[in-house]
C-alpha cells in the first residue's frame, strides 16, 4: 500500500555525529532525499541551483517568508537560510522521506508549520561534554576559538532535548544509525502514514457482508 513520507529532524550540538549519521542514513535507502535549502548567500564555486541550495535575493526569500513559503529560516552570519515548504509537501504525497538537519529553533518553526502531522523529530545527544569536545578537536576542522563558540553554545542545543519525539545518545555511531533506522522503519508503518487503510478495511468488510 502507499504511504505518505516522513519529514525526518536529526538535531544535535555539533560534533554529537548528527551529519555523519545523517550521510549514513542516505546510503541506507536511497529513496530519502536531503532538505535543499534556500539561501541569499552567493553560490560558491562548483555549487549547482537547485541541487546544492535554492540561491534567492533577499527580496525573493523575505516574500517567500512572508507568503508562508518556508517551513523554517534563520539569519545566520548575514544570510538567510531556509527550507522552501513546497518540495517536501510533493515528497510527501508521493510517499517519499526528506530528512533535515537542522536546529532546534528549526525543528520549532517546523512543528509550527501546516506540515507537523508528518514531523518526525530526533535530537543525538554526546556520551558527555568531554567526548563533545574531543571529538571536535579530533576532526580537526575548527580553530581553538571556534571550538570554545561551539562549546558554548552545545549547551543551549542540548537544552532543548525534551521537545523532540526521540532521543538517542550517540556513544557508539554504528548502534546509534542502527536505532535510527528502527525508529524510522517503525513510523513509517504508523497508522496515520498509510492513508489507504480505511479503504482497504472497508473492502474486507464488504466481502465479510456478502460472504455471510
Amino acid at each position: 500500500m502507499p504511504r505518505r513520507g516522513l519529514l525526518i529532524i536529526l538535531s544535535s550540538p555539533s560534533g554529537a555525529g548528527k551529519s555523519t549519521l545523517a550521510k549514513r542514513l542516505m546510503a541506507w535507502d536511497s529513496d530519502l532525499s536531503f532538505s535543499v535549502s534556500a539561501t541569499t548567500r552567493p553560490p560558491r564555486d562548483g555549487e549547482i541551483d537547485g541541487k546544492d541550495y535554492f540561491f534567492q535575493t533577499e527580496d525573493e526569500f523575505r516574500s517567500n517568508v512572508n507568503d508562508g513559503e518556508m517551513l523554517e529560516h534563520a539569519h545566520v552570519f548575514g544570510n538567510f537560510y531556509g527550507s522552501p515548504a513546497a518540495p517536501v509537501r510533493d515528497a510527501i504525497e508521493q510517499g517519499r522521506d526528506v530528512l533535515f538537519d537542522v536546529d532546534w529553533q528549526g525543528e520549532q518553526q517546523i512543528q509550527n508549520s501546516d506540515l507537523k502531522d508528518y514531523a518526525l523529530s530526533i535530537f543525538i545527544l554526546p556520551p558527555s561534554i568531554t567526548e563533545l569536545r574531543r571529538r571536535l578537536e579530533t576532526r580537526a576542522q575548527d580553530s581553538e576559538e571556534v571550538i570554545s563558540k561551539r562549546m558554548l553554545k552545545s549547551w543551549d542545543e542540548i537544552s532543548h532535548w525534551g521537545g523532540y519525539d526521540y532521543v538517542l545518545v550517540n556513544d557508539d555511531l554504528d548502534e546509534t544509525e542502527e536505532a535510527l533506522k528502527t525508529i524510522i522503519a517503525a513510523e513509517r508503518m504508523k497508522r496515520e502514514q498509510q492513508p489507504d487503510l480505511l479503504a482497504h478495511v472497508r473492502k474486507l468488510h464488504d466481502e465479510f457482508e456478502d460472504m455471510v
